[in-house]
């Protein structure tokens, strides 16, 4: 008989649990990652970054560690790499123990209605730097996060799933969860928050208590923190020998009888 395959959401540990081991966590992504709300007033609709509601910051209420919203609303992969260099995120000043990187929704949007680069999925699952492609800016991305903090704990998320969702974006969210548990096995110390594989659908009911529009609601944020929290504390559980110097990420000093990068 097969094993019955764990969901670390199955217990939702509302303090974070041991995500609380890290002081700083950078939380890279698009609006879901910002806080974003929509309003509509006079047949308009707004968007706005309350980054104070993102689940990023939630986390870290809980938790107690610093949180960098290194997001804002409509980014893809190559646009973060443009918006990293004129925000400065990728310096000593900002440099995190742990990121989170919650990308890929505007990416398959534009790989939708024909406006963004290639995805550069391949037989090798897109092994390539090339930042013109969805892969390649992906893998810049965690590249230069270990350039800046070779010791850093990396999450990488993949989307869930939703109803609505047409077959051609959900062919594409498949592809880019794939990708993503393929970087796994190529970074020591890169962990997959795999919502497309453990987390609730985002059926109807769902939409009633955690959207507002086609972004979510403050509970929706809330909701999202509990969930990543619970996730980060299961993966720390599950590999404890990974995340015993995590206090010396960052700093000069270690200690050489355990794993390290």
């Amino acid at each position: 008989m097969n094993k019955k395959e764990i969901n670390p959401l199955d217990n939702i540990v509302i303090d974070g649990g041991f995500t609380a081991i890290f002081r700083t966590v950078g939380f890279i992504g698009d609006s879901l990652s910002s806080g974003e709300h929509e309003s509509f007033m006079n047949g308009q609709i707004g968007y706005y970054d309350y980054f104070e509601y993102s689940w990023g910051q939630f986390l870290a209420r809980k938790c107690g560690f610093t949180a960098y919203n290194f997001s804002r609303g409509g980014l893809t992969c190559k646009t973060f790499l443009d918006y990293a260099e004129e925000n400065n995120v990728f310096c000593a000043e900002k440099a995190c123990q742990a990121y989170v990187v919650a990308l890929c929704v505007n990416d398959v949007t534009g790989l939708i209605d024909g406006t963004a680069y290639p995805h550069g999925f391949g037989e090798d699952l897109g092994r390539s730097l090339d930042v013109d492609t969805f892969t390649g800016a992906y893998r810049t991305i965690i590249e230069k996060i270990l350039l800046l903090e070779p010791q850093a704990r990396i999450f990488v998320m993949t989307p869930p799933i939703q109803d609505g969702d047409e077959e051609k974006r959900s062919i594409l969210y498949d592809k880019v969860s794939e990708f993503l548990r393929k970087l796994k096995d190529e970074y020591k110390f890169l962990y997959v928050i795999d919502l497309r594989k453990h987390a609730p659908k985002y059926d109807e009911e769902f939409h009633k208590k955690y959207y507002c529009g086609g972004h979510l609601n403050a509970m929706g944020y809330k909701y999202t923190a509990d969930i990543v929290g619970t996730y980060i504390d299961f993966i720390i559980r599950e590999n404890y020998e990974d995340f015993n110097q995590v206090a010396f990420i960052g700093k000069k000093e270690f200690n050489e009888n355990y794993p390290r990068r």
